[in-house]
Order: C-alpha cells, then sequence, then structure tokens
C-alpha cells in the first residue's frame, strides 16, 4: 500500500513538472506563408525585434495612392541574422530598406523574408524557414507591391 502511494506521488510529482515546462509550438514555412506570392518592398526600417524564436524587422512602405503601410517581415533566430550581419546599429530606425520575400497566408501586411537589400546594394539573408534565406538558393523574382 505504501509503495502505490508513493508511486501514485511520484507520477503526479512528474506530472507537475512536465507541466510546467513550457512547449513552443513550430510553424512551417509553408504553413504561414504564400511560395505563390512573392513580395518585393522598399521602405524604411520603424522596428527592429531581434527576439527568439524569429527577428522581425517592421517596414512603412508608401504605396502608389500615398497611404504608408507597415509590414511586418519575419526572420530567422536573433543570432542567424546578428551572425548575417543585421543588428540593431547596422539597421538603425529610419533606414531605407527593400527586403524580398513571401507574403503570408492569411494575405495581412506580414510576410517572411529572403534577403534585406540595402539602397547601396548589399544583400543580407534573413538566415530563416523561406526558400533561399539562407543564402545558397535561388532568390525571388518577385512583384513589385
Amino acid at each position: 500500500m505504501r509503495i502505490t502511494f508513493r508511486l501514485v506521488g511520484a507520477a503526479v510529482a512528474l506530472g507537475l513538472l512536465l507541466a510546467a515546462v513550457p512547449v513552443s509550438a513550430h510553424h512551417s514555412f509553408a504553413a504561414a506563408f504564400d511560395e505563390n506570392k512573392p513580395i518585393n518592398l522598399q521602405g524604411k526600417v520603424s522596428k527592429l525585434e531581434l527576439v527568439n524564436p524569429h527577428a522581425w524587422i517592421w517596414v512603412d512602405v508608401v504605396g502608389a495612392d500615398g497611404k504608408v503601410t507597415t509590414w511586418g517581415i519575419e526572420g530567422g533566430p536573433p543570432t542567424n541574422l546578428l551572425r548575417n550581419g543585421i543588428t540593431k546599429f547596422s539597421l538603425p530606425l529610419g533606414t531605407e530598406v527593400k527586403l524580398f520575400g513571401y507574403q503570408a497566408k492569411s494575405g495581412e501586411s506580414k510576410g517572411v523574408g529572403v534577403f534585406v537589400e540595402y539602397l547601396d546594394g548589399r544583400k543580407v539573408f534573413m538566415g530563416g524557414s523561406a526558400p533561399g534565406a539562407d543564402g545558397n538558393a535561388a532568390t525571388t523574382t518577385s512583384q513589385n507591391r
């Protein structure tokens, strides 16, 4: 009887420990983004979030009608961006850049980045889940938005 209580107690304690461990869900590229909707944006950096699990670059894009739309572009983990050369110092707020990637399946003004291109032509790969974001695959030939 005493052994049963100990086993039940141990099982309950183990269950509580496992319940306390955070579970992080992760999505694949195909689950959230549409490879048939490439994006080619040019705008000014309004926010840079070098946070786990994915870094984000927020860019204010002026449309043909003069309306400003803020786009959020997901990158890889901050370590990938830092390793590739994107830091808060290399991409300060107000910097005008071009971003190439793929739009979110939801249709909102979000996407996943392949690379950031500075106006002087330098390209920095985003190191995320998008095809080509590691710098080894062919890049997108995207349409203007």
